[in-house]
């Protein structure tokens, strides 16, 4: 099945790489116009790599592979002028908004609640809570105004339906994001517009995919690799796979996007490998 999303046009944060890069291209080649934000710079409090203007360039391209077209700016999802008016420019340019994509965020990183540092809680809640509450602000205003009604994904964890220790400032931020997501979904069912959540386990992205997890997953070796890291990563999963894939999320978020849920709305979706039933 091909044009799901024939004619659509999808804003998406956090477009840069990894799992909003998937969806931007995915969303391309199911006939969507894509609205790509990504920060692409560092935070001072993020250890790992952030992405870079030239990642958002790769997306760029990729998605023009697909003989779609897409307008692509750095902005930060903690600063609504930035967002509505990369907004703005897209709906000029395109016409149209008719899906929504809340995908930046940062990767789980704290202590525990009596040692963790306020600047990491800050940015945690302001990026993977607050900048997906923004976003929505940017934006809600023209899939409302398109009057054809739209969909809303909002990309929590599964850190967001349970807990996880030393990183409550992650937990918290992605439970923010449900409710969130069930507030929306109520204000704008009226609208036609549908809101919902996807929540994955550890994902093969640049995110997960680095030092710093695989020393937090294997405390115990001096140098872990993803081969050290494989096997604890998979107890957390009921299924015998250790992390998803980003196009197993994009697959979710499609659905959820698409006419295909056109009934769904106020669902927080796991995409987990069974994460959730241990």
């Amino acid at each position: 099945m091909t044009g799901r999303v024939e004619g659509k046009v999808a804003f998406i944060t956090g477009a840069a790489r990894g799992q909003g890069r998937s969806h931007a291209v995915r969303l391309a080649q199911e006939g969507a116009d894509i609205i790509a934000v990504d920060i692409c710079e560092q935070l001072d409090s993020v250890p790992i790599p952030m992405s870079t203007p030239e990642d958002l360039d790769e997306t760029v391209r990729l998605v023009q592979k697909t003989g779609r077209r897409i307008i692509a700016k750095q902005a930060d999802v903690r600063d609504f002028a930035q967002l509505k008016a990369v907004a703005d420019e897209g709906v000029r340019e395109f016409g149209r908004l008719d899906i929504v994509l809340a995908n930046a965020g940062l990767a789980a990183d704290g202590d525990p609640v009596e040692t963790l540092d306020e600047t990491l809680w800050r940015d945690s809640i302001d990026v993977n809570l607050t900048g997906v509450w923004l976003t929505a602000k940017a934006t809600v205003p023209h899939v409302i105004a398109g009057g054809r009604g739209g969909s809303i994904v909002l990309t929590s964890s599964v850190g967001g339906l349970k807990a996880h220790p030393n990183i409550a400032n992650y937990v918290a931020a992605k439970h923010g994001v449900v409710g969130l997501m069930r507030s929306m979904a109520v204000e704008l069912a009226q609208h036609r517009i549908r809101v919902n959540s996807v929540h994955p386990t550890q994902v093969a992205t640049p995110m997960f995919m680095n030092d710093l997890t695989y020393r937090m997953f294997r405390p115990d070796l001096e140098n872990p690799t993803e081969e050290d890291v494989a096997p604890i990563s998979q107890m957390m999963n009921a299924l015998p796979v250790p992390w998803v894939e980003a196009e197993d999320v994009t697959n979710a978020v499609l659905f959820l996007v698409s006419d295909d849920s056109r009934y769904i709305t106020g669902v927080p979706l796991p995409v987990d490998a069974g994460s959730m039933l241990k």
